[in-house]
């Protein structure tokens, strides 16, 4: 990981971390990461796992039910025993593959790993924004992260306190 550097023209200078891709295998090492993006990491997670459960139950970006399926479409997924709701799991591929991908100090991002779901993800955002979050989404992700800064407060209390790292 190579910190990227950046002056100012009045003399001052901040030095920022790179993004950290996230490349899930077999099994996923977040020993590699630094404090704050672990905490990104869990926290993208968190994001990830509160819009996966609102498609699964077929809600929109107001928490309200999802527009209908096609007269067509609907009849294929129940004749399939599906149900006929938008619920983006005809095949299950596209939430299964919904994941945190790039990780930084400041931002974690989630999206899609093959192709063919990111094209799918596309048309179906066409049709109404899906990976968005909704109200309900975002009190749950504000509340995930009051839980890792109150954490964080007592390592920093008690870091401080030893005489450990300061900024």
């Amino acid at each position: 990981m190579v910190a990227a550097g950046r002056c100012f023209d009045f003399g001052k200078c901040e030095v920022t971390m790179a993004s950290v891709r996230v490349w899930q295998k077999k099994q996923l090492r977040l020993d590699l990461l630094n404090f704050t993006q672990r905490q990104m990491f869990m926290l993208g997670n968190v994001g990830a796992g509160v819009v996966k459960n609102r498609l699964r139950a077929a809600q929109g970006p107001e928490d309200t039910p999802a527009k209908p399926l096609t007269k067509k479409y609907a009849i294929l997924k129940s004749r399939l025993g599906l149900g006929n709701r938008r619920n983006l799991s005809f095949t299950g591929n596209m939430l299964q593959n919904l994941a945190v991908r790039t990780v930084s100090e400041n931002r974690a991002k989630a999206g899609l790993s093959t192709r063919k779901d990111r094209l799918k993800a596309w048309a179906n955002q066409k049709i109404q924004p899906w990976l968005v979050f909704s109200p309900k989404n975002k009190a749950a992700v504000t509340e995930a992260a009051r839980r890792i800064f109150d954490e964080m407060k007592k390592r920093l209390a008690l870091q401080r306190s030893l005489g450990g790292r300061q900024r």
